[in-house]
């Protein structure tokens, strides 16, 4: 009976343990992969989906290097295209997310089951560049954001193969195994997309979804001048709310998960917290959307003075009042 008393003492404190160490986040570095699975140009929302929040995780702070951004079809280039080299998100036309500091790491049929399974679980043929590599660690919080064609319990990758929920939970919990992340933030935009996150059962897991089993995943508006819809119903709320977010923000996870409620989004969003260690209302949205390094900056003065060389920081003072700043996605008139 005392040895029963004295495990079960043992069991309880390092159940407690654990929790404490999953409530509190640690996390040192942010990466997002963002994947569009779809080809054809009838799908060009999925890259104008995709695009938009590669733009908008860039603008809040995540740098190239921990992006992996995987098209499977190139729609700037389609011979279709009436505006070559041209992505827009809103009839519009407010801004190009196919600019100039666009860099894909995966581009037509480089996105497969396989290369996205692979990517997770950091099992990559030797020699594969490093722009190509999810080099993610124990204190890494990762943005997975999907977007095409999907079922009940699948997500279909350029209409020849499939990727199943169960298989993708494995990918993760392999992830988990080897410490590759501290926290995944999975935000998907599919039809019956909420069955892709059933399956998961690793910890450390916030998901999202733009509909549940059963429901459509519908598209927001089309473009007359190209002829098809060019944004997801639900990544359009969710820029919305992006659009207003900056790099010091307040705003919470819990807010976000509320972007779109079922009169705007017509389908209903699927959440899962049951996974995740914190409470959403405490987590900044900038938790898995942003990256801000903290640096101790030096004094004011320089350490070291030469004498023989006089400072002139004319320059440099008027290129400090120079602002930079990423223009709207979405004209003012369109919130």
């Amino acid at each position: 009976m005392y040895f029963s008393k004295y495990n079960f003492g043992i069991m309880l404190s390092s159940f407690i343990l654990t929790i404490s160490i999953i409530v509190e986040s640690r996390h040192t570095n942010n990466w997002a992969v963002l994947v569009d699975t779809s080809r054809f140009w009838f799908n060009y929302r999925h890259v104008a989906n995709v695009l938009s929040i590669y733009r908008s995780v860039k603008r809040l702070g995540i740098p190239d290097s921990q992006i992996i951004l995987m098209i499977a079809d190139d729609m700037a280039c389609n011979p279709r295209n009436p505006r070559p080299a041209t992505v827009f998100n809103n009839a519009n036309q407010n801004i190009n997310v196919y600019g100039d500091d666009v860099e894909v790491d995966y581009r037509g049929y480089e996105v497969t089951v396989e290369n996205f399974v692979r990517l997770l679980t950091g099992r990559l043929p030797s020699g594969t560049p490093r722009s190509k590599q999810l080099l993610t660690n124990e204190g890494s919080n990762i943005l997975v954001y999907l977007t095409g064609h999907g079922g009940d319990g699948f997500l279909k990758f350029q209409d020849s193969e499939e990727v199943t929920s169960q298989e993708l939970a494995d990918a993760v919990e392999q992830m988990w195994q080897k410490r590759r992340y501290n926290e995944i933030f999975f935000m998907i935009d599919t039809c019956q997309a909420a069955s892709m996150f059933d399956k998961f059962y690793s910890p450390n897991i916030l998901a999202v979804a733009s509909s549940l089993v059963g429901e459509d995943s519908l598209s927001h508006h089309v473009d007359p001048a190209i002829g098809v819809y060019i944004i997801d119903r639900y990544t359009y709320y969710a820029l919305v709310f992006l659009e207003r977010v900056q790099p010091n923000s307040t705003k919470t996870m819990s807010e976000f998960l509320a972007v779109c409620p079922k009169r705007v989004c017509i389908s209903t969003v699927g959440v899962r917290k049951d996974l995740f260690g914190r409470n959403t209302k405490e987590v900044p949205i900038t938790d898995f959307f942003g990256a801000v390094r903290q640096v101790e900056l030096s004094p004011l003065n320089p350490l070291i003075q030469f004498e023989d060389i006089v400072n002139d920081n004319t320059e440099e003072n008027e290129m400090s009042q120079i602002k930079y700043a990423y223009l709207p996605q979405f004209p003012d008139e369109m919130y």
